[in-house]
């Protein structure tokens, strides 16, 4: 009789000798973000990104847009391919989007890092649109979802890199940004993002080796710093033109954004390739070399008129 009225109440038993099906994960990959795109969360989180991130954005760094009449008689959808080296990229990218662009883009986040639990997959659908990518491989679901939200209008923001910076110095690119573009046959815009790892860098665990003479920042927490976010023409694919060939044309692009911030813009565009490459990843050298040579970068504006110091 006291099974028998427990049993509305309390859990079902299990027969022993059937085997319990693996229960469904519903976050990472498999995470339903689809609720993000609805009129709902899109005027929340368009009020949370006018009203609290903009403003907070501003509150912390001394931001200089430059590039942004490319993006004028530009038809959307449209990928921006940015570097990485602060979670705080992804705010300040979306400050420097025009409206039309910023409240109707999409972020390709780790499925790993920010789709690991329940309440992390839903704070970042809803505050900044994102969606799980596969950043270890080649995954054709989280392809298919990119591709998918992309053929029906929205904007994607990717970082090619992977993952954030360790050293101040961008990794090397991956091709999902060209595999993604090569599917929907959409524009990337390439975009450097300048100072953000003097800003909020990647902390670093106390007992991981620096890997040199301070190459690599421990300070945790904000600091307030002059950033720059460049963005360069949109690139298309040309006839013929295969996915891997069109992913080192986009680090390409990025990389004289990068020398444009070093030198000016015309220097940019007299450097040959390989200083624009280590404009971008830094020298070949040591650890303690190139941490010398990330600080010895000066902070200045990249106005067309010509560079100025800023404190």
């Amino acid at each position: 009789m006291k099974r028998g009225l427990d049993f509305p109440l309390a859990r079902p038993t299990w027969p022993a000798n059937v085997e319990r099906p693996a229960p469904k994960r519903r976050v990472g990959l498999a995470f339903d973000h689809g609720w993000s795109r609805r009129y709902p969360a899109r005027l929340a989180r368009a009020l949370l990104l006018d009203n609290v991130t903009r403003p907070a954005i501003r509150l912390v760094t001394a931001t200089t847009t430059r590039g942004v009449e490319y993006l004028e008689h530009l038809e959307a959808p449209v990928i921006f391919a940015a570097n990485h080296a602060s979670h705080l990229d992804t705010p300040l990218l979306l400050h420097a989007l025009p409206a039309r662009f910023r409240h109707k883009s999409v972020v390709g986040a780790a499925s790993d890092y920010f789709f690991d639990r329940t309440w992390k997959a839903l704070w970042w659908s809803l505050t900044l649109a994102a969606i799980p990518i596969d950043r270890n491989r080649v995954n054709r679901r989280s392809g298919d979802d990119a591709a998918r939200i992309i053929e029906e209008g929205w904007n994607l923001i990717i970082f090619p890199e992977g993952g954030r910076t360790a050293d101040g110095w961008a990794q090397p690119f991956r091709g999902g940004a060209a595999y993604l573009a090569h599917r929907t046959k959409r524009p990337v815009v390439p975009v450097y993002i300048h100072g953000m790892f003097r800003v909020l860098p990647k902390s670093l665990r106390d007992d991981r080796p620096a890997g040199g003479s301070g190459s690599e920042m421990r300070h945790r927490g904000l600091r307030r710093s002059p950033t720059s976010v460049l963005f360069g023409p949109p690139l298309r694919l040309e006839e013929g033109e295969d996915a891997r060939h069109f992913a080192a044309r986009i680090e390409r692009a990025v990389a004289q954004l990068a020398e444009e911030v070093r030198s000016d813009w015309w220097g940019a565009r007299r450097a040959g390739a390989d200083a624009a490459m280590t404009a971008l990843r830094g020298p070949d050298v040591s650890p303690w070399r190139r941490a010398w040579a990330r600080d010895a970068t000066p902070r200045r504006s990249p106005s067309r008129g010509g560079n100025w110091p800023v404190s």
